[in-house]
């Protein structure tokens, strides 16, 4: 199913910057977990935090790379790339809108700081957290998120729209997660 962004709240984050760049969010189409192809169907279709799925999947530490980020009271946005420590190979392209007050000053910190992903940064913090998949989709790359994978031509990626929630059923954070071509 093709969906119109407006309608689709959960790609919000990542509609956020592109609206900012004033460029045109590549058309998104919804699908069932079940419909997604391996390796994606692994690394997204599940309950946990991609950081450490990822972790596990490449056998490497991961940083981040922003791409943007703005503040807004105790919201905090950014687009970022997420990279392997040993070489800097791009595994994931996405956005979060992070509810900063929901964090202790430590974590707030580092949030801001900008060089960890939020999945290691719950991890190191010990929040209990859950995290709960909204939609799974895919969409053609465009010149943006080939930029940020370094890869050209054409290419069907994978993803998914993600809620991370505290202990309270607060919402941590609403991500958007694209995965670089298998």
């Amino acid at each position: 199913m093709t969906v119109k962004v407006a309608s689709f709240a959960p790609v919000q984050p990542l509609a956020r910057f592109y609206a900012k760049e004033k460029a045109r969010l590549p058309v998104i189409d919804v699908i069932a977990g079940e419909e997604m192809p391996e390796p994606y169907r692994g690394l997204l279709v599940h309950n946990g935090d991609m950081t450490p799925t990822l972790e596990r999947f490449y056998k490497d530490g991961i940083h981040l790379r922003v791409l943007s980020c703005e503040t807004d009271g105790g919201e905090y946005t950014r687009n970022v790339i997420l990279l392997t420590n040993k070489g800097g190979r791009p595994i994931e392209f996405g956005a979060i809108r992070i509810d900063l007050g929901l964090f202790p000053a430590r974590g707030r910190k580092l949030i801001v700081e900008g060089r960890q992903p939020l999945g290691g940064i719950l991890r190191d913090l010990a929040m209990e957290h859950r995290s709960s998949p909204k939609a799974y989709f895919k969409l053609n790359a465009d010149r943006a998120i080939r930029q940020a994978f370094q890869i050209k031509g054409k290419h069907v990626l994978y993803g998914r729209c993600n809620t991370l929630w505290d202990k309270k059923d607060r919402p941590l954070a609403e991500i958007v997660e694209i995965l670089p071509p298998a």
